[in-house]
């Protein structure tokens, strides 16, 4: 097989811990100008902010030179730069460190906060934050977890041992255990091991469970029945499908506290709204160290406040519950 051969490192330094695009020309095509192909690749939408970009000398190459605008195209060429960035609603609660060597970084996310740079949220991210707080540009994330799940995640600090620790998660070898709040239901016989085929297409907000051989599976236990009609569950997930559990509290006729997306999409609430909170956590991530061999039981130290965030009394530290 043919090795691909890895890109070369970017000419330009992190902004705000968030890594410049990096945009490799690829062979065929007729455009005769680097601006041709960026101007067709971004679309007709954006075309001034290329053009714009040009113009600061703010798109370069692997040198670190400015390239101009009639540059002509070369196929397999690398050019960087950073996009200009919309400013995004600060997400007030603090990402915690767990856990820290020179090889991993074990962070318990608060809620709102994504975990990588994607779509609209870019430096208001738990990667961006790590980097600047922790003077570590190269971390990079093992796995992800949903904006709006808390708790643990794994971060890798060399970008040479990324791969050996996302092989835990393809392969299973993470033992994973999350805590939910959601109603109670005396009928439910728990614990129960939920097994469905879901998928997700690209451009929805829901996954959904079809008929078909299971890709995803779940057990869900009963950790405490609460009052109000609530109760605190234990779930542990076999799988990692998107949206896996929440999927599944919702087919057992639970649904998760606080799910914009489950049973039904519901509007989304103002910017700054941070008073309820998913009711989910990562709480337990265990591994054995595929560098170091070291064995790892981490747990978070977040709680879910279920009751606080969800009656209307307001939010205090919701997000970082």
């Amino acid at each position: 097989m043919r090795r691909r051969t890895a890109p070369p490192l970017s000419p330009l330094p992190q902004r705000d811990g968030v890594d410049p695009v990096r945009v490799r020309l690829p062979g065929g095509g007729s455009w005769a100008t680097v601006r041709e192909h960026l101007a067709q690749r971004f679309g007709p939408e954006r075309a001034g902010a290329v053009d714009a970009l040009f113009a600061a000398g703010r798109i370069v190459g692997a040198d670190g030179r400015a390239v101009a605008a009639d540059a002509a195209y070369v196929p397999g060429m690398f050019v960087w730069f950073h996009r200009d960035l919309p400013a995004e609603e600060p997400v007030p609660f603090p990402v915690e460190v767990v856990y820290r060597d020179e090889h991993v970084v074990v962070a318990d996310k608060p809620h709102f906060l994504a975990t990588t740079p994607r779509g609209s949220h870019v430096t208001e991210t738990a990667l961006a934050r790590l980097r600047r707080e922790l003077e570590l540009p190269a971390l990079g994330a093992a796995h992800r977890l949903d904006r709006l799940t808390a708790g643990l995640v794994l971060f890798t600090v060399r970008p040479e041992e990324r791969g050996a620790y996302q092989t835990l998660f393809r392969d299973r070898l993470v033992r994973k255990v999350y805590e939910a709040v959601a109603p109670y239901d005396p009928g439910l016989a728990l614990p129960v091991t939920v097994r469905s085929r879901i998928v997700k297409e690209r451009g929805t907000l829901t996954a959904r469970e079809v008929p078909g051989e299971p890709n995803a599976v779940s057990r869900v236990e009963l950790a405490e029945h609460l009052a109000d009609g609530l109760a605190r569950y234990r779930l542990i997930p076999r799988t990692g499908q998107t949206h896996q559990l929440r999927v599944h509290m919702t087919a057992l006729g639970v649904p998760i506290l606080g799910d914009p997306l489950y049973p039904e999409v519901t509007a989304p609430g103002p910017a700054g709204d941070f008073r309820r909170p998913l009711q989910l956590l990562a709480r337990e991530l265990e591994f054995t160290d595929p560098v170091t061999g070291v064995e790892h039981r981490l747990r978070s130290r977040r709680t879910l406040a279920a009751r606080s965030s969800h009656d209307g009394r307001g939010g205090g530290r919701a997000g970082d519950q």
